[in-house]
Parts: structure tokens; C-alpha cells; sequence
């Protein structure tokens, strides 16, 4: 009788077990914030077609917030159109207000290609709880940046922002590549301004964000030269590492990252997919952990700011702990 008892109890056991197994394994439920930009389309679909070459499972669009913003054409322009695409392609269900989208998911994708109004957005996701990704760019000043990353400290909400160029197959190789000490690096990129936010904001922020996949934090002093084609700037790190962003405002405007070692020097190869970012935010949405910790990409977005500074004063030198929020 008592083994009996026994294996009923054992049999419970494993039956919980594997329904915690199944559970763990079941796709998450997301909602968008901000459908204004081709990636809502992009991400969807590596997250719902299993015949996608590069599907990504364990996570699908359930519902969605339209946003938009009135004074920028690039949002305005597409919005309509991404979110009837959202609707009829994939299923998603839109609604009227981020808090209903908040209480019908696991996890947020903000995507508003704005960065202005993400702190408002992201404000009620932090308050009901939920893990976010915050896409590019993370904010548009870098004030809010800043009062983004201490919400999510206030709230204890694990987030992330990141350009899908940091998880390119050819940088990420890069970074892994044996090529000694890291002594500087150049990076360069498109680079196309947007009058609502600063210089390096709008699109700098790819060949930035790859520059900060191989240089890390702790960049301290930042210089910046602009003409009609070019925004070059120029930063110091701790120990006299150098990190220069070369960003291409005209003609062609290829990316690419060269790494100075103290063993060898090396460029980036290989091609460019967004389905690596997205491999990255499921599983930062199961573990909690962001791949990029918050402080790189506040000191990221103080790189630009200080480099946007450094115009204002004529090619300057600008100190990354002398802006508003970085002491």
C-alpha cells in the first residue's frame, strides 16, 4: 500500500514536472508599442512563420498599440499601413490604450520609431511589471534616456535597448576573434539626420552601437567634426583606448567595424539580419537578463550627445561626466 502511495506521489510529481516543462516551452504572448516602423513587420515574422529560414521561436505578437507620431513624417507615413499589415498577415490584435496591452502580455516590444515619446510609453509597462525592449532609438534626448533607466531601477523591471547591428554574425564574430588587447577601433555607418533629434540619434545610432560591441563603457572625453558628408567623432577611453564612429551622411554608407588588437587587426565581415536581435530579446524576455547591461547604453547615448556638444562648441572636447545625469 505504501509503495502504492508512493508512486502515486512520484507519478504527480513527474506529471507537474512536465507541465512545467510544457509551460516553459509554450511561446510567449508580446505586444508592440508603436507600429510605425518596418521592424513590427520584421520581427513578427521571424517570430510566427516556422518556415522563415531564420524563424525564431518562443514568442508571438498577440496584440498591439498603434502609436504614431504627428510631426514626423516616417511615422505618419506608415503607421496606417503597418498596422492593417499587423491585422490581416499576422493576426495581432490592436488596441486602444498600452495599459489594456500591458494586462494581455508577457512581455513588450516598444518600437516606436520615435525615440521621443518612449518614456512615456514605457512608463506604464515598468508600473504593471513587465520586461521590455526598447528599440532604437532609446530615447530622444539624453535627459530621458537617463529617466528611463531609473524608472526601471525605481520599478525593478529588467530592460534593454540595442540596433540590431550589435548582433550581426560578423561583429559578434569580430568581438569573439582572438586578436589581443583591444587598443581602439573605427567604425563606420550610415548616418542620416532627422531634424527631431540630435545629431547622432536618428541613425548614428547603428555605427555607435557597433563601436560600443567592441570598445564596451568607459569612454571619458569625446571631440566631433562635421561637414556636409561626414559627422567623424572621436572618443577617449579609460587607459588611452581610442574609438573613433566615422558616420556616412551621403552616397554610399556601408558599415563595417575595424579593430586594432595588440596581437593582429581585423574588419568585420559577413551580412546583416535582425533575426539575432530577436533570438536575443526571447530570451531576455525568459530570463530576465539583458544582454546589454543599461549603463553601456546610457554611456552610448552620452558618446552621442557629448559628440552633438562638441559641434556646439566648435569641435571642442566634451566630457562624458560633465552632461546632465552622467556624474
Amino acid at each position: 500500500m505504501k509503495r502504492i502511495v508512493l508512486l502515486g506521489f512520484l507519478g504527480v510529481a513527474l506529471l507537474l514536472t512536465s507541465m512545467t516543462v510544457v509551460a516553459e516551452e509554450e511561446p510567449l504572448k508580446l505586444g508592440m508599442i508603436g507600429l510605425d516602423t518596418s521592424h513590427v513587420i520584421t520581427f513578427t515574422r521571424v517570430l510566427h512563420d516556422t518556415d522563415h529560414p531564420e524563424h525564431v521561436p518562443g514568442g508571438r505578437v498577440v496584440a498591439a498599440y498603434k502609436g504614431g507620431s504627428d510631426d514626423l513624417e516616417m511615422s505618419y507615413s506608415r503607421v496606417d499601413g503597418f498596422t492593417e499589415q499587423l491585422e490581416t498577415e499576422f493576426g495581432v490584435q490592436i488596441v486602444d490604450t498600452i495599459e489594456e496591452l500591458c494586462g494581455m502580455v508577457d512581455a513588450i516590444l516598444l518600437t516606436s520609431v520615435d525615440g521621443r515619446p518612449h518614456l512615456e510609453q514605457v512608463k506604464p509597462v515598468f508600473e504593471a511589471g513587465l520586461r521590455v525592449f526598447i528599440d532604437k532609438p532609446l530615447a530622444g534626448s539624453l535627459e530621458d534616456a537617463v529617466a528611463i533607466a531609473e524608472l526601471g531601477k525605481k520599478h525593478d523591471v529588467p530592460w534593454f535597448t540595442s540596433s540590431a547591428y550589435r548582433f550581426y554574425e560578423g561583429l559578434q564574430a569580430l568581438k569573439e576573434a582572438d586578436l589581443g588587447d583591444v587598443r581602439g577601433a573605427i567604425s563606420h555607418g550610415p548616418c542620416h539626420l532627422e531634424p527631431t533629434h540630435p545629431d547622432l540619434f536618428w541613425y548614428g545610432v547603428h555605427p555607435t552601437e557597433a563601436l560600443y560591441t567592441i570598445m564596451g563603457a568607459g569612454c571619458e572625453v569625446v571631440t566631433c567634426a562635421v561637414t556636409d558628408d561626414f559627422h567623424v567623432a572621436t572618443g577617449v577611453w579609460e587607459n588611452g583606448r581610442v574609438g573613433t564612429l566615422y558616420g556616412l551622411r551621403t552616397g554610399a554608407a556601408p558599415n563595417r567595424v575595424t579593430v586594432f588588437g595588440t596581437k593582429a587587426v581585423a574588419d568585420q565581415e559577413g551580412g546583416s539580419s535582425y533575426a539575432p536581435l530577436v533570438a536575443e530579446i526571447i530570451t531576455f524576455f525568459r530570463t530576465g537578463v539583458p544582454p546589454v547591461a543599461p549603463e553601456e547604453s546610457i554611456e552610448m547615448f552620452a558618446f552621442m550627445e557629448a559628440a552633438h556638444e562638441s559641434i556646439r562648441r566648435d569641435g571642442a572636447p566634451v566630457r562624458l561626466d560633465e552632461l546632465p545625469g552622467m556624474k
